[in-house]
């Protein structure tokens, strides 16, 4: 497995609206991505551009989401995760179990419509880390 470049930062967040009023008030952000929901991980997510990667807004859908879990821990919310890019999930994936790394469930596809895993924080002194497949369009 090749590290590929930061995709984005994921920031938890209570309200993806006070977040993005805060993005464009207080760092003059204006590449602002709609909101929108991920029902099968139980989130709505929104993208605000910088000049070298994303920051990828979370807001959990209901008190299931695993953002409303870190949110009970982190009431004002917080750095969630990062995202790095691979070329290959399913070989990024085996390369990382075989190395002892946990990935955290089965390739799903994520917020930009590609293969995404996450590989847990014990393996990555305490970041979660979510890996996601290059898009072909890359």
């Amino acid at each position: 497995m090749t590290l590929g470049r930061l995709n984005h930062v994921g920031v938890a967040t209570p309200s993806i609206e006070r977040s993005v009023e805060t993005y464009r008030t207080l760092l003059g952000a204006t590449v602002i991505g709609v909101p929108f929901d991920l029902p099968a991980q139980g989130v709505r997510v929104c993208f605000v551009d910088a000049p070298n990667t994303q920051i990828e807004l979370i807001e959990p859908l209901d008190d299931a989401s695993p953002i409303a879990g870190f949110l009970r821990k982190n009431p004002a919310g917080g750095q969630h995760h990062l995202c790095f890019e691979v070329a290959d999930i399913h070989a990024a994936i085996a390369d990382l179990t075989g190395n002892g790394a946990t990935v955290l469930g089965e390739p799903r596809i994520g917020a930009h419509g590609t293969p995404i895993v996450f590989v847990h924080p014990r393996d990555m002194g305490g970041l979660l880390v979510e890996l996601m497949e290059e898009s072909k369009d890359h």
